[in-house]
């Protein structure tokens, strides 16, 4: 019992540093002078009063950088894994409860899109549709949209390469659900194939399904970090935790050791991962305690 509330606690205390990170990063922003945002002589300014984080290279506020960044990490991480969590989810649902030729070419599916190397996949998805998306967006006369499709990009197709573990997962917890004995009533009281799904297996699927979007997230945050980090993720004026550590690398040289610009988007990062891996950790514990 004493574990069980251990876990309990560390849980709630990550749930709460993600609310913290999550007001910060959307409030933050709105509460700092429109000043910060543009560019000044103040460059490599080291962390003061006024800017509890130090400027960039331009002059601008770091701290307003790491919030507005942490909106792109946060919305890229947020919206990817929701994608890929309705993809896997459906996927999964339907290989589990079909006959064994078509789980089995199902999975088969899912085993040859897991050898894809997840980069090529993605900078094939951008320059295939980010014109394309631009111009339909510019014909429609969505400006919000041309500005920010590659954001889009990105989300759905980070969002369609997270999916193929959920599919495996929920596949597999639908096989043992399937023989439970309310699914065999259920069947021979005549109920519909989509109805069992819907009704019987997916709500016992929920808290398995809620674990994963805990770690679904931090994994969509980390592969877009990487990619900005390599400048083939968000692209100026937008800018994400990834692509200010890329900033911050190459502000360091021998001459100016500006380990400002690194150190406080990676404390963000590192921060929001951790919380994100305690919150799963935590939920997958409960869960495997009630079980037991």
């Amino acid at each position: 019992m004493s574990s069980a509330r251990r876990l309990s606690a560390s849980g709630k205390a990550a749930a709460l540093v993600l609310a913290i990170m999550g007001l910060v990063v959307i409030v933050g922003p709105l509460l700092l002078p429109g000043s910060y945002s543009l560019p000044s002589p103040l460059t490599y300014a080291a962390p003061s009063t006024a800017h509890p984080c130090g400027t960039d290279l331009n002059g601008r506020d770091l701290l307003l950088r790491i919030m507005e960044g942490g909106r792109i990490s946060l919305l890229v991480g947020l919206c990817g894994a929701a994608i890929s969590l309705f993809i896997g989810t459906a996927y999964g649902l339907v290989a589990g409860s079909s006959g064994a030729g078509t789980d089995n070419a199902m999975m088969r599916a899912v085993d040859i899109l897991y050898s894809v190397p997840r980069l090529i996949f993605i900078l094939v998805f951008i320059n295939a549709f980010n014109e394309r998306l631009q111009l339909a967006a510019s014909h429609h006369g969505w400006d919000w949209l041309v500005g920010s499709s590659r954001l889009v990009i990105l989300i759905l197709s980070l969002g369609i390469i997270e999916w193929l573990t959920m599919a495996r997962i929920v596949r597999g917890q639908t096989l043992t659900l399937r023989e439970r004995s309310y699914v065999a009533a259920a069947r021979v009281l005549g109920v519909g194939y989509w109805t069992i799904l819907l009704r019987h297996i997916l709500p016992n699927l929920a808290g398995i399904i809620l674990v994963y979007l805990t770690l679904a997230i931090p994994s969509v945050i980390i592969d877009e970090a990487f990619l900005s980090f390599l400048g083939l993720g968000v692209q100026a004026p937008q800018s994400s935790w990834g692509s200010l550590l890329a900033e911050g690398a190459a502000s360091i040289n021998p001459l100016k050791g500006a380990w400002g610009l690194i150190l406080f988007p990676a404390l963000a990062l590192l921060t929001t991962l951790l919380a994100l891996y305690s919150l799963g950790d935590a939920m997958r514990r409960k869960i495997g305690a009630k079980g037991d």
